[in-house]
């Protein structure tokens, strides 16, 4: 089997984005600018259709990041980070890692928010075993499009471009992992 340059180099990237990166940001200003984008993720998506707000008022809870980066070449890849609310509360951070085979090319910017129904639905999520399949798909967000949307297994999801251009007919799943900002307390 011979390895190519391209493929050596885009395995190295996927490596580092999928075991490099931690789910909660270590230092306190990583954390600070993490919360401001995620409320300018909020404050935008929601410009951009205000009919979103009906999913924020009625889900248990709901997971925002607000800069995923997506690239492929041939191979792909995509991480993000966010934070997770739990009835208007933000109960913890995720992280969200995408490795992808199949036709593709290009890089863009996205924002994607998953909203879950029930707290079971959000249970589902920070168990660390939530992966999207390829049959998932988001709502993309546009004038009026949430008002038509419904969750489905659970969950709407949401996402709105930024900036980049895709040619993509690759499939591959979205895994999440989840950690909380409440520290349990030890019984010993």
């Amino acid at each position: 089997m011979k390895i190519t340059h391209a493929g050596l180099v885009c395995f190295l990237v996927v490596s580092f984005f999928v075991c490099g990166c931690s789910v909660t940001p270590k230092e306190e200003g990583q954390r600070v600018v993490l919360k401001t984008e995620v409320d300018e993720a909020i404050e935008i998506m929601k410009g951009k259709d205000p009919s979103l707000q009906r999913f924020f008022d009625n889900s248990y809870g709901y997971a925002v990041m607000p800069k995923i980066f997506k690239g492929a070449f041939v191979a792909g890849f995509a991480y993000g980070r966010g934070e997770v609310y739990e009835k208007g509360d933000m109960v913890g951070y995720c992280n969200m890692s995408q490795a992808t085979g199949g036709l593709s090319i290009g890089g863009e910017f996205y924002r994607e928010i998953i909203f879950f129904r029930d707290e079971q639905d959000l249970d589902r999520f920070r168990t660390g075993e939530f992966v999207f399949t390829a049959q998932v798909t988001g709502v993309a967000i546009k004038w009026g499009a949430a008002a038509k949307a419904d969750y489905k297994d659970g969950m709407a999801v949401f996402i709105m471009t930024d900036i980049g251009a895709m040619v993509d007919a690759s499939l591959g799943g979205q895994k999440f992992d989840y950690e909380s900002t409440v520290k349990m307390n030890r019984v010993w």
